[in-house]
């Protein structure tokens, strides 16, 4: 075993990026320990989000909140932005005063307390407690598990990609059984049975990191810029002041039915500024800056594509409850079971395309190029509905496999290589504060995936898909020409 997996304190932390470190199928052992994690914790969100739209907009004989439907999807849109939106302050914290992993298990807690607030208190005040605690948690864990998984690596590490591939692999067994669980359990016994399972998935899976967390590399302890002296004073207005911004955004939100427009606001500006600040920071080398410069219309049609992407949990949830034939015999599935065939894809084929992409080597296509295709491919997913709009006959559920197998091809293509991008175009003074401005393209897109889905009208589908699908492929068809542009902005990172 190397120096850099030897068993220390997270204050003693081993140095060294692992390179020779192939205990885990020819990857550094600790990846095992972040598959652990990320694969429960994608248990515990997966399975709530899979049932949260109907807890909301089903009536209270149905044990649901009863809140009217297009409310209830911007709800969920905006929930899944704002758990992206805040990977930012989880970013700052771990750069500024804990570093990656103490960040990254501190939020893990958040996300359980969470869950168990949704399972054990009742009504609208339970479903606001649970909510800010998971995304709050979820914000924390998104960005510091990605950017603890970087620092298995060196920048040039062929096994970078691959890695981030099996990472991104146990993100999708959790969403594969995350929904089938506390969907059954809900039709079952109930919404806060559901809930319960989230929270003891979280709890399994803080146990096994509690056990392995000690053993990555030193980069992954360290707060890459450190507050010191004085200067600690930031420390609580701007925790405090993030906190109180979310809350303000609720209870507005809230109060006006505009949350979704709110979230896609802050994230748009946060956006802005974490560009500029990268740009205009003098640390940042001239190289560097073309780099960040190379992400911008990657960040545009990463938020695209989660804009169609995310509507699973929106629009779909939706279609899939009133407009999907579920039966098989006698029997009918729960809606939200339909959660879990994205991910069964990505486990099928994430490998081969991880594969693929290692023996073309440089002839595989570049990333722009790569979310080029992905935003052709989803856009070209939504016009698979078109035959089967505005009929009075349910939609076989065979249609709705195929959409989310595009969905699937479309991911692939685009989630786990801009994961990777983001460690690779970021900045040295700003490695996780990247990781975190690739989830606001996520936050822009989830929120949206809300708000868009509130024109969708069951009684005159067509102008929908269509509009939403010549969209993205207009889009991706433009990033498919600039292409090689963007590459050359990113100086020899492929």
């Amino acid at each position: 075993m190397t120096s850099s997996t030897t068993s220390s304190t997270p204050d003693q932390a081993p140095t060294g990026i692992g390179s020779d470190d192939t205990a885990m199928f020819g990857h550094p052992k600790p990846l095992g320990v972040l598959f652990m994690l990320e694969l429960w914790e994608r248990f515990s969100f997966y399975g709530m989000q899979g049932i949260l739209a109907y807890y909301i907009y089903y009536s209270a004989a149905q044990g649901g909140l009863g809140f009217d439907k297009t409310t209830a999807l911007g709800i969920v849109g905006a929930y899944g932005g704002s758990v992206f939106l805040m990977s930012i302050l989880g970013a700052w914290i771990a750069d500024r005063v804990l570093g990656k992993e103490r960040t990254l298990f501190g939020s893990g807690i958040l996300i359980m307390l969470g869950h168990i607030a949704l399972a054990l208190l009742p009504g609208a005040a339970g479903l606001m407690t649970g909510l800010v605690l998971v995304a709050v948690g979820s914000g924390g864990l998104k960005a510091n598990a990605t950017a603890v998984v970087g620092t298995l690596y060196a920048r040039e590490d062929p096994r970078r990609d691959s890695g981030f591939s099996i990472f991104y692999m146990g993100i999708n067994i959790g969403a594969l059984f995350g929904p089938l669980m506390t969907g059954w359990l809900q039709t079952s016994y109930g919404f806060h049975y559901g809930f319960g399972a989230a929270a003891v998935g979280m709890a399994i899976g803080l146990a096994v990191y509690a056990m392995g967390r000690k053993r990555f590399p030193a980069e992954a302890y360290r707060a890459s810029n450190r507050l010191e002296g004085a200067a600690r004073k930031q420390i609580l207005p701007v925790v405090g002041g993030g906190l109180a911004l979310m809350a303000l955004a609720l209870w507005i939100g809230l109060a006006t039915d505009s949350l979704d427009w709110i979230i896609a606001g802050i994230a748009v500006v946060m956006a802005v500024v974490f560009f500029a600040m990268m740009l205009r920071d003098p640390e940042t080398t001239e190289t560097e800056r073309s780099r960040v410069k190379a992400f911008i219309p990657l960040f545009i049609g990463a938020a695209m594509f989660w804009t169609l992407f995310q509507q699973q949990f929106t629009f779909i949830a939706l279609y899939s409850d009133e407009r999907l034939d579920r039966r098989i015999g006698s029997w009918e599935f729960p809606p939200s079971w339909i959660q879990s065939i994205n991910s069964f894809f990505v486990i099928v084929f994430a490998a081969v395309l991880a594969g693929l992409w290692l023996k073309l080597g440089k002839r595989a296509p570049s990333s722009p190029q790569k979310f080029g295709m992905s935003l052709v491919i989803i856009g070209l997913a939504y016009f698979v509905f078109i035959p089967f709009a505005n009929g009075a006959a349910l939609t076989p559920v065979l249609v709705l496999v195929a959409v989310l197998f595009l969905f699937t091809m479309g991911e692939l293509m685009l989630s786990p290589i801009g994961l990777s991008l983001a460690t690779k175009l970021a900045p040295s003074k700003f490695p996780t504060q990247m990781v975190a401005l690739n989830f606001l393209a996520s936050s822009i897109g989830t929120t949206l995936a809300g708000t868009v889905s509130k024109y969708y009208d069951p009684a005159n589908e067509v102008p929908y898909f269509v509009t939403v699908g010549a969209a993205s492929v207009l889009f991706g068809v433009v990033m498919l020409v600039g292409a090689k542009r963007i590459s050359a902005l990113m100086r020899g990172v492929l």
